[in-house]
């Protein structure tokens, strides 16, 4: 018998970047078939899951500011990265015949249904997947910010952030091999100390809805699964 879960209901943070794969740009669809492998295992185990992918492997709002462009319109591009990226990942968990629906934060109904609570928990009642697409559908909140709203808004146990790394470290470990790694942190050490794992939007929110955020590797094949049942390598940050 598998291991029970230790949550029923989670947020997967997912990042553009990680569905590049080894490329430098786009979506390497062998990275979105095994990353929906894996939460087609997490759903094998009965748990309820969401996700939130960002757009950073198609474009960035922030790099159309820093050339002098207009930050909203930049940020807004950036959104319909996330409903590139949100309709791949749902491409390959329909392939794995997990029932899936992409939710966007900006009315797009020839393309995917739009977001509300409402229909977010109808879709998780029925055991489908649930991919929120479009950010937050307002310009200067991150993806991070969208994963931990969402998650407040669907009742999620946890947010997995799927990072390039197993955990948070004090510095970035591919560039500091002197860095720390951390198995626990609080909501508050998180935000005093700096540490970049999401920003300081996405933190508070998680701490005043008293999720714990849960940091771990995307790029380990049933790490996901794994982490679900209280094995596995990440961080953990709550304040219980």
């Amino acid at each position: 018998m598998p291991a029970e879960p230790i949550y029923k209901r989670v947020l997967l943070k997912a990042s553009g970047e990680a569905l590049m794969g080894s490329q430098g740009f786009g979506i390497d669809v062998a990275v979105a078939d095994r990353i929906a492998a894996d939460i087609a295992e997490a759903r094998a185990m009965g748990v309820e899951v969401g996700v939130v992918v960002g757009g950073g492997n198609i474009f960035r709002g922030v790099a159309v500011a820093s050339k002098g462009g207009d930050r909203v319109t930049g940020d807004h591009m950036g959104m319909l990265a996330t409903v590139i990226n949100a309709l791949a990942l749902a491409t390959s968990l329909r392939k794995l015949d997990i029932d899936t629906v992409v939710l966007s934060a900006i009315a797009m109904p020839e393309i995917c249904e739009s977001f509300s609570q409402r229909a977010t928990l109808y879709h998780l009642s029925l055991g489908r997947v649930v991919i929120f697409a479009g950010g937050t559908g307002n310009p200067f909140f991150t993806t991070d910010s969208a994963a931990a709203l969402r998650a407040a808004e669907m009742g999620a146990e946890a947010i997995f952030k799927g990072t390039q790394v197993d955990g948070i470290y004090s510095a970035d470990p591919k560039k500091d091999p002197t860095a720390t790694r951390f198995d626990h942190l609080t909501h508050s050490a998180v935000l005093e100390k700096g540490l970049a794992v999401m920003d300081v939007a996405a933190v508070a929110l998680a701490r005043e809805n008293a999720i714990p955020i849960v940091v771990f590797s995307i790029h380990e094949k049933g790490g996901f699964a794994e982490i679900l049942t209280g094995g596995g390598r990440a961080t953990i940050v709550t304040d219980n």
